[in-house]
């Protein structure tokens, strides 16, 4: 039997917490250690997981044994926290936005290459069943050519993020997804971004992309509305999908003209059809995510959001941004998503 392997979490705030909580529950790993300089909440953690803490990280990766780390920290600190990591030969697993420049993301990969390590990034969203289950769906052709993509988060200011603006917390998620979804990538971008209530950065943010596929996209994101929604709808010509990222559900609005296919859209138009809601089961994507990056470490690639891919959603959420600064649209090079592998190890005939 493997043994299970050795974790620890760096920053146990919100999200850290989750995680090791998570890693404490797993079979396939033990919580050993945590560390963060607010010793209040380290206490408290340490001590409902029965995991060593530790105030300064680099006392904790000297003392511990660690086969797995999950960095939670502020973004601008996962670059200099993630080296030390990943040198000291710790798979490593960082919390998006992976970086907060191209330049970190990039030195953050050379490095997990240095030394052999698996960096791995915290796309939760891969791990929705819903968004697995439409990605499913798109790929067996059931909606048909595919038109527009739009996705919606949007919710109440979270006065915890300090060092970015919705662009890198939030967007770096749409981005990924919405080229997850498609499998194409984005070709030109253009963006108006807002501050109101963040200090130093920008708090909303609007965008129209175009596909190299030809698909539109839109991201509709802020921390303005005093409601939380995170919602994505893809438009075909057999109708539409509507993702609720919250709940985890998946909905289908039929055209029902479409099924007139022998007589051509442009004749007979869009109609209303059949609504179905389709029967998910309900998981934990960070558990999901967690359980992918062990069995990635063990077994190898596994469509884990890989180094790679935090790349890409740090180089497209700067991108956003230069589009906004700039006032004009940006146009990037071609670019081709990883396969799909729906946030699990694919089998044989998969591969």
């Amino acid at each position: 039997m493997t043994q299970p392997l050795r974790a620890a979490v760096i920053g146990v705030g919100t999200m850290g917490a989750n995680h090791a909580r998570v890693y404490a529950r797993m079979p396939q790993t033990t919580l050993v250690a945590v560390a963060d300089i607010d010793e209040t909440q380290l206490d408290r953690v340490a001590r409902t997981y029965k995991a060593r803490p530790y105030v300064d990280y680099r006392d904790m990766l000297e003392k511990e044994q660690l086969d797995v780390v999950t960095i939670a920290l502020p973004t601008h600190l996962h670059h200099q926290v993630a080296q030390e990591t990943m040198a000291a030969g710790v798979h490593t697993f960082v919390e998006k936005p992976m970086a907060d420049s191209v330049a970190a993301a990039e030195e953050m990969i050379q490095t997990s290459r240095r030394y052999d390590v698996l960096l791995g990034v915290g796309h939760i969203e891969r791990f929705n069943p819903a968004v697995i289950a439409l990605k499913k769906r798109l790929e067996a052709g059931q909606l048909g050519q595919i038109y527009q993509i739009h996705a919606r988060r949007i919710g109440p200011f979270p006065p915890r993020i300090k060092d970015v603006g919705v662009v890198f917390d939030l967007a770096t998620h749409e981005l990924n997804i919405l080229e997850y979804l498609t499998g194409s990538g984005i070709r030109s971008i253009a963006a108006e971004v807002k501050q109101t209530l963040h200090d130093s950065h920008e708090d909303l943010v609007s965008s129209i992309l175009r596909f190299d596929n030809g698909v539109i996209g839109m991201i509709d994101i802020n921390w303005l509305t005093p409601t939380k929604i995170r919602q994505l709808t893809v438009l075909g010509e057999r109708g539409m999908f509507l993702v609720n990222y919250l709940t985890q559900e998946l909905w289908f609005y039929e055209n029902r003209s479409a099924q007139d296919h022998w007589l051509g859209l442009v004749t007979v138009g869009v109609s209303e059809g059949a609504v179905t809601k389709y029967e998910l089961t309900r998981v934990e994507p960070l558990r999901a995510e967690l359980e992918t990056f062990v069995e990635a470490i063990q077994k190898g690639y596994n469509g884990l959001v890989n180094g790679e891919e935090g790349l890409r959603a740090v180089f497209l959420a700067e991108q956003v941004l230069r589009a906004s600064h700039e006032r004009q649209i940006v146009t990037l090079p071609p670019y081709t998503p990883v396969p799909a592998r729906y946030g699990k190890r694919a089998r044989p005939s998969d591969a």
